[in-house]
């Protein structure tokens, strides 16, 4: 025993080794029917028996059950069966299949017609057929793999394995051709077989009989078992249902009620309807002859009943899977098309379907001799089996989709339950939450979960705790909004920290029904938001968050709560003597806070207006007193019905989206939720306040059609505007501008990231960017997000934009008003339509929208088509410098489709040029694109090389042959995703009334803007000719007065003011009253929160001193004659505008304005040319691309001294805007060459309540353009009304003193001595004069003289000096000569602000008009020259300066780039 414990572990085969058995014994061979006998399992299946559910055949029924059988037994019957069935693909005339079973007798035997087994004996094996097929293994017709059989027989054992496990096996069968019959009886296993018993038959006689006695033993089975007979019964029916109409199936002597497939399918599906409500569908698809389907659907798991070549396959196979791959993937899109958050995929659908697939298949191939799985591949099969569109929509809509989402829901509450809070006394692990200290416990019911917008209102609100006390009040802070649980997917639910994190604190349970807080960690719920509109819309998504989960929540009273603040606070102070004495009213939303200033009039003054933008600008003080206060402060949800549960679902859900479209259409300005009711219902909350952040968020998302700018690009464009913006300065400061001047209450980045938006100009980006992009603000590389950072680049106005929005239109604008603060208006009108110009794009609350860009070209020519009566020209996508092609490619009713195509071009049979990029295709994600080929596994791209850069796309791209051909044949813009489309199907814009439209053509936005803005052509001549009239009624009382004054009969001196104005008064003088309303107030660019005066309209009986201010506050100078006869000359000059503004017409103006903006959009092209030509230069100079070294010019040409010009005319272009506050510099007219020094003053005058003449010319302009036309004399920078701007005019000019055009043109009756004394020192004069405005006319009388007065001692030889040299101005307007002069900087300039400006505005026209009437006053040597002054006048101040300036007669004007200084020029 010691010994034997000692020896190895030992293999079965080694214990058997150690037996007492020979060699011969131990190896044997074996004949293959012994083998067979021996090892049944590999060739019939398993002999044991097996317990499996199965469908079986009884009871004239299918039933699923259950079942005991021995799958050898089965398989040996299915063998013969099939052998029946494959005679039809032999014989297609066989029409009779007989099967008897009989388990008494144990008996088996299967008949078919059609053609019998050939009775002949085969000359290489020496026995009769018959006996060669059923008693000889491994004999077969199906060997021959080069021809296609659609059989059941493959391996030449089938009813061989028959006949060897049955005692008895007899074969019989007629040949009618040879008009023989054939039987032979096997036994013992076909050990033993009869010599063939042949006798004759009758010639037509063709069948074949197979009958045998199974050798039950052999399967340990005394006799057949019901089960087993009833699993055969049920496989002579699969027989009928594949064989169809045409072969009559009997069973036992009784035919089959099956006479095709669908008749098969229908016992099953009968069967498995008796336990449900409603029957299962059924969509059967006859594919072709070879393909029958029929799908209907399953309970969660995938079944499948399939047949090849009559085999019934039951565990499916390649046949199966190629039919419902199709269904899956088809159905799987639905699915998700239905709702994306399911996130259904393919395998999901499959367990949902119920397949029956009958195929014949060209030599099958199986996993085993037992054929259960059919192994072939598909493109072995022989014939395609493609299911019909009509086919797949019908299983789709047979319910399988609702039943897929029931499931997808389901799936993702279980995985949600996942993440259940439950009721226990502390949690931890939560970040920032301030739990309560009874949460959880036994008082949870009373307990309060505060959540906050963001961390700034959580200490808002711990500070209101320290009063409330924390053993029943909870904070948690929210990361701003939350999600909408409704439209998300599982994915994102399962991911959000946020969500889980609320489930916890709560003590939520998925799906749980609560009728009582009593199983939850709080009792109530209180939302402590911002008051704004983003604070309403946080409510709303925490409501739809527990209203998707657990609606019964929101019906336990007081669960849901809200904690309200003031957005608004108005205070004053009652008793100044006392602190306390302030009377404070709080306001809860915008509306009630406008209803109450309505109901002051409108006027506030006295009051103090204090906006709480968010919960951060409440103090801790307040904080504390909200909670001290807290029931008034908070307000209890309430569910009243269903009708609450639809408002929240038309709010959020996404089925709901018409609904809510009408929802919005339905909004009335005004409507506001009343927070002094206690109890707010649900659906009152959704309709009386989110509704307006639905609203503002269209606002946000939507331009209006009339200026194509949305709230925040207009607020952008107005403070540009009011600060005159032409001297650049950085987007960040300009941003900070914009916020304080126009009320802008969101975030600084994304008012900065709309600033670098509208100042883009790379392809795809603006037509015309309104601001400049000094700096990088963002290139085509990557579509502007690429721009440097708003610290680091600069912007101001492009010189374009008042061409397009007119500074003459400012006052006839409806501005906006923000608590007195006069900020941007409903909106701007320019002279086309600006959305077609730079498109659009947003996404708001319930629409979205996109408007691609237009050629503003077409648009002014359609414009014009319309001023002259004429029908429009269909206007195409267009976008600026792109090189590609846009074409028409679709045109449906609700818009057109055009595809927009790149360049690609070859260059030789191996390399492609990629020279464009369709819009808004970015050039590194494209190059990340190319790369993702090159990587890829069935790459058709050997390499390619970049040449691009900012501005250009240069791809070359490397293939072979081969490949080159194949994208050729695919066709190259396909190959390389070269094309994109944009649709005009989607244009929504708020009309001028502010109502949310469709416009299907750029025509019919077109159309609509036309008639707006010829109304206000309308109007803005109305406004100026009562402008002017208005001012000859100044002038009138002007000269009036001066003469009262120099004959004596006013004094002024020494008497008090109130005596002058009765004297005034009883005189007849015509009071002007001093009026801001909010239109002059813009203009005048003074919008600091000034309120107007109260009755501001004062009628003759109430009138004030200040009234009178225009002519008392004249300067002493201005009392003489010479001032009388200046201000009857003037007067002239008024009439005649007037005249001529009578004589104009609306689209005269407006034909104007064309014009002008079509010479701007000239320069524009032409800089946009030569900035092309000048790149092209660079990149051949570098190499970059072949083509591009082709196509660039050798010798570029040098800018001539025309072309300097036209830069400066494009760079520096003065607009009306340009002039508005900022003086221009003082460009010295040439020719001078005899002037004498000579003291020039700066208007320092006081303001009056309405401009002087020629500010008031120059504001309202004959040319409605900024720059002057062939029908203006000239213009004068406008000098807007109001004291204060003036004042900070004055301020601004001591601080950096400036010379300014307008200051050489002074106010009638206004002339004051400057501070400083400017030299001016005479370089010798060449002949010519000064370069006068190209289309301005000498001869037309000038609408204003500039002139300033000189001292006495210069006197007559002054004048004529000046005199002279102002004609020659003249003379080189006529003969179009125009040298320009160089000013050289002397000293420190005051220039810097408006270099340019006087380039345009101070043209020849003006100085002409000035010498024509010097040269009348000529000889009179007391006579007021042009810039000549009386020292007298005015005493010397302490602060004076003087200035030295030089004439040069260098042969070009070098000014500086605009808003920089002169730069010194060397000799």
């Amino acid at each position: 025993m010691v010994a034997d414990s000692k020896l190895p572990l030992q293999s079965g085969n080694n214990a058997n080794m150690n037996a007492s058995k020979t060699i011969e014994e131990t190896y044997q061979k074996k004949t293959q029917l012994e083998h067979i006998l021996l090892r049944p399992d590999t060739y019939i299946g398993s002999i044991e028996q097996h317990t499996q559910k199965l469908w079986v055949y009884e009871n004239d029924e299918m039933i699923h059950r259950e079942i005991k059988y021995v799958p050898g037994l089965y398989k040996i019957f299915d063998e013969i069966l099939v052998n029946a069935a494959d005679n039809k693909q032999r014989d297609p005339s066989m029409d009779c299949v007989k099967v008897v079973i009989d388990a008494e007798e144990n008996l088996i035997s299967v008949y078919n017609n059609g053609d019998g087994v050939p009775i002949e004996i085969h000359q290489e094996e020496n026995v009769y057929v018959p006996e060669l097929i059923f008693g000889h293994l491994l004999t077969s017709s199906n060997y021959d793999d080069t021809v296609r059989k659609t059989t059941g027989g493959r391996n030449g054992y089938g009813a061989k394995l028959a006949n060897i496990f049955s005692t008895e096996f007899v074969i019989e069968t007629a040949d009618g051709k040879r008009q023989k019959k054939y039987k032979q009886v096997f036994t013992n296993n076909m050990g033993n077989k009869t010599e063939p018993v042949i006798t004759k038959c009758k010639e037509g006689e063709n069948w074949t009989k197979v009958t045998f006695k199974p050798d039950l033993a052999k399967f340990n089975m005394t006799h057949l078992e019901e089960d087993v007979v009833a699993l055969m019964r049920k496989r002579v029916f699969d027989i009928a249902g594949c064989l169809g109409k045409t072969v009559k199936v009997e069973l036992n002597g009784k035919r089959i009620p099956v006479k095709s497939f669908l008749d098969y399918v229908n016992l099953y599906l009968s069967a498995a309807s008796k336990t449900r409500t409603e029957p299962l569908p059924r969509i059967p698809e006859k594919v072709n002859a070879r393909w029958e389907v029929c799908v209907s659907i399953s309970e969660g798991q995938f079944q499948q009943v399939s047949f090849v070549n009559g085999i019934a396959t039951i565990k499916g196979g390649t046949h199966v899977d190629y039919v419902t791959n199709q269904i899956s993937n088809y159905v799987m899109n639905a699915v998700n098309k239905k709702n994306k958050n399911a996130n259904i995929k393919a395998h999901n659908v499959k367990n949902h379907l119920w397949v029956f697939v009958n195929a014949l298949i060209d030599n099958p191939a199986f996993d085993s001799q037992t054929k259960e799985t059919l192994t072939l591949r598909q493109s072995s099969f022989g014939s395609k089996c493609e299911l019909s569109e009509e086919f797949l929509k019908k299983v789709s809509k047979s319910g399988i989709v609702d039943s897929l989402l029931q499931w997808a829901e389901f799936k993702h509450s279980k995985d949600l339950k996942k993440t259940d809070g439950t009721k226990s006394g502390s949690i931890r692990g939560i970040p920032k939450l301030d739990d309560a200290n009874d949460a959880g416990g036994r008082n949870s019911e009373k307990c309060t979960l505060i959540l906050t917008e963001g961390d700034s209102a959580k200490s808002l609100a711990l500070a209101g705790l320290s009063v409330v006390g924390r053993n029943h009040y909870g904070v948690y802070p929210l990361r701003g909004k939350l999600l909408n649980v409704r439209e998300a997917s599982h994915k994102q639910l399962m991911e959000n920290a946020e969500i889980q994190n609320l489930k916890r604190i709560l003590g939520l349970q998925q799906n749980k029904e609560y009728t009582d807080v009593k199983s939850l960690r709080y009792g109530h719920l209180m939302i402590m938001t911002d008051q704004d509109h983003d604070g309403s819309h946080i409510k709303g998504l925490l409501i739809n968050f527990i209203h998707s989960f657990w609606p019964s929540l929101l019906k336990v009273k007081s669960f849901m709560v809200e904690f309200i603040t003031p957005i608004v606070k108005a205070s004053r102070m009652v008793n100044k003597k006392d602190r306390n004495g302030k009377e404070e009213i709080s306001f809860y939303s915008m509306p009630e806070y406008q209803s109450w200033k309505e109901s002051l009039g409108g006027n506030t003054k006295g009051w103090t207006i204090k906006y709480y933008k968010g919960l951060g600008t409440s103090t801790a003080a307040e904080g504390k007193d909200y909670f001290k206060d807290i029931d008034k402060h908070k307000k209890e949800f309430v569910w009243e019905g269903h009708q609450d549960g639809d408002a929240i679902e038309l709010a959020f859900s996404k089925k709901k989206i018409e609904a809510r479209k009408n929802w919005l259409r339905q909004f009335e300005p005004g409507t506001h939720l009343d927070h002094k009711e206690k109890l707010i219902n649900y659906s009152d909350f959704i309709n009386k306040e989110l509704i307006l952040f639905s609203i503002a968020d269209l606002q946000r998302s939507i331009p209006s059609m009339v200026d194509g700018l949305k709230p925040g690009q207009r607020k952008i464009l107005f403070c540009a505007f009011k600060r005159n913006f032409v001297k650049e300065a950085k987007v960040s400061q300009f941003s900070g501008y914009v916020s304080e001047h126009s009320a802008y209450h969101h975030g600084e980045q994304s008012l900065m990231s709309t600033i670098v938006g509208m100042a883009q100009d790379f392809v795809g980006s603006n037509n015309v960017n309104l601001l400049r992009p000094n700096g990088q603000f963002g290139t085509r590389n990557q579509g502007g997000k690429d721009a440097a950072s708003a610290r680091y680049i600069f912007t101001s106005l492009s010189p374009i934009t008042r061409y397009l929005f007119p500074k003459e239109d400012d006052g006839l604008l409806d501005y906006l008003n923000e608590d007195g603060q006069s900020i941007e208006p409903s909106w701007y009108v320019p002279i086309i339509p600006m959305v077609l110009v730079n498109g659009s794009e947003g996404i708001g609350t319930g629409w979205s929208s996109f408007i691609p860009n237009y050629n503003p070209r077409d648009i002014v020519a359609n414009v014009r088509r319309l001023l002259n009566d004429e029908p429009m020209v269909p206007m195409h996508p267009w976008y600026r410098s792109f090189k590609g092609t846009i074409e028409r490619t679709a045109s449906k009713e609700s818009g057109v489709t055009y595809t927009i195509t790149g360049t690609i071009e070859e260059v030789n049979e191996t390399t492609l040029k990629i020279k464009e990029l369709p819009i808004r295709r970015w050039t590194q994600d494209y190059k990340e694109f190319l790369e993702s080929i090159i990587t890829s596994n069935d790459s058709f791209i050997k390499e390619f090389k970049q040449f691009s850069d900012d501005k250009t796309v240069d791809f070359e791209v490397i293939m072979t042959v081969e490949n080159m051909m194949l994208a050729k044949q695919e066709g190259l813009l396909k190959k390389f995703k070269l094309t994109t489309t944009v649709s005009t199907s989607n244009m929504h814009l708020f009309d001028l009334r502010g109502v949310i439209k469709k416009y299907d053509t750029p025509e019919e936005i077109l159309e609509e803007f036309f008639h707006l803005r010829l109304e206000f052509y309308v109007k803005r001549r109305k406004h100026v000719l009562d402008t002017l009239e208005l001012e000859l009624l100044k002038m009138d009382n002007k000269v009036r007065f001066i003469l009262d004054v120099v004959k004596g009969d006013i004094i002024v001196n020494n008497r008090k003011r109130a005596d002058l104005f009765l004297e005034l008064k009883e005189k007849g003088f015509t009071p002007f009253p001093k009026k801001k309303n909010a239109a002059e107030i813009t203009v005048a660019g003074d919008i600091d929160g000034e309120e107007p005066e109260e009755n501001s309209e004062v009628s003759p009986a109430a009138n004030k001193e200040s009234d009178y201010d225009y002519l008392l506050l004249m300067a002493i100078g201005t009392l003489t004659l010479e001032k009388v006869r200046e201000l009857i000359s003037d007067k002239d000059k008024v009439e005649h505008e007037v005249e001529y503004w009578r004589k104009s017409t609306p689209n005269s103006l407006w034909l104007k304005d064309l014009d002008e903006l079509e010479k701007r959009l000239d320069e524009q092209d032409k800089a946009d040319q030569e900035a092309e030509e000048q790149h092209g230069n660079d990149r051949a100079k570098n190499g970059a691309g072949k083509k591009a070294v082709r196509q660039a010019s050798k010798n570029p040409r040098k800018p001539t001294k025309k072309d300097h010009a036209v830069s400066e005319a494009s760079d520096v272009s003065p607009s009306s805007m340009e002039t508005e506050n900022v003086p221009a510099a003082v460009v010295k007219p040439k020719g001078r060459g005899g002037a004498k020094k000579s003291k020039v003053c700066d208007d320092d005058d006081d303001d009056f309540d309405i401009p002087d003449l020629r500010e008031r010319l120059a504001k309202h302009n004959i040319d409605s353009s900024p720059d002057h036309s062939a029908d203006m004399e000239t213009e004068v920078a406008n000098a807007p009304a109001g004291k204060k701007e003036r004042s900070k005019k004055a301020a601004a000019a001591k601080k950096n003193p400036v010379i300014s055009l307008s200051e050489i043109s002074e106010s009638i009756g206004e002339i004051n001595i400057s501070d400083e004394d400017v030299e001016v020192a005479a370089a010798p004069a060449k002949k010519g004069g000064r370069k006068p405005a190209a289309n301005s006319k000498a001869g037309k009388p000038p609408a204003v003289a500039a002139r300033k007065r000189a001292p006495a001692a210069a006197g007559k030889q002054q004048q004529k000096l000046l005199t002279q040299m102002l004609k020659p101005a003249s003379v080189a307007e006529s003969s179009g000569i125009s040298p320009e002069k160089k000013v050289r900087k002397m000293r420190a300039s005051p220039f810097n602000k408006k270099s340019g400006s006087i380039l345009g505005k101070a043209n020849a026209s003006s100085l002409s008009s000035m010498a024509e009437i010097d040269t009348d006053e000529e000889d009179e040597e007391d006579e007021e020259v042009a810039v000549v002054v009386e020292p007298k006048s005015r005493p010397q101040r302490v602060n004076r300066t003087k200035k030295t300036y030089v004439i040069s007669d260098s042969e070009t004007e070098e000014d500086a780039v605009e808003y920089s200084d002169f730069e010194e020029d060397e000799d």
